[in-house]
């Protein structure tokens, strides 16, 4: 089994520097920002800080995740670190929404091209923020509440393969080769996690 260990290794000893990364769909409906930390504080499949102490990296393994190649991407605070700029209506009309399963987590998608940018369970809220100096409606988890990581009620997962390419601090190779990638094991319902090495019907 690969290690889990919790030290950032030493090529990417860099202190980590929270940056506001954007992500769209293909057409350009879905629009967000993601605020995230990077490198990862911890780079371990259980951060030994819990869900809050930073930046989780996460390929799943279960037919949910498989089918729709989704490269999960767990904020430290989900109500800080995403805002939604457009729609701002996701699950009213916005976006179209898949369930499964249990039906506890949204799968919101574009209806004009079909991607999926994020996963979500909780409640919302729509706030007004400030982006490139301007002043805006936002949507964006519910604050008052909020349990990262709590499980059902408080969840958002970025899909990574979403964020725009080229921003500075961010390239998706780099999170490969520096082995910042937790691999879980949900497909046999373990809930077990490990670095390094995808579980059965997992992928790199």
């Amino acid at each position: 089994m690969a290690s889990t260990s919790s030290q950032i290794p030493s090529s990417t000893s860099t202190p980590p520097t929270r940056r506001p990364y954007h992500g769209s769909c293909h057409c350009g409906k879905i629009r967000y920002i993601a605020y995230l930390a990077l490198p990862p504080v911890h780079i371990a499949a259980k951060p030994p800080g819990g869900p809050s102490s930073t930046v989780r990296i996460r390929k799943c393994n279960c037919s949910t995740c498989h089918k729709m190649s989704f490269f999960h991407v767990r904020v430290p605070n989900s109500p800080e670190d995403f805002l939604l700029l457009s729609p701002t209506n996701p699950f009213d009309g916005g976006l179209l929404d898949y369930q499964c399963f249990d039906k506890v987590i949204h799968w919101p998608f574009c209806g004009n091209c079909g991607v999926r940018c994020f996963a979500f369970d909780g409640a919302s809220e729509i706030r007004e923020v400030e982006v490139d100096g301007k002043k805006i409606q936002a949507w964006a988890p519910k604050k008052e509440g909020w349990v990262e990581g709590a499980g059902a009620g408080s969840y958002l997962s970025i899909n990574a393969a979403t964020l725009e390419p080229g921003q500075e601090g961010f390239d998706l190779r780099e999170w490969t080769e520096k082995g910042w990638i937790a691999y879980l094991e949900i497909k046999n319902d373990t809930d077990d996690s490990r670095m390094g090495v995808p579980y059965e019907a997992g992928m790199y």
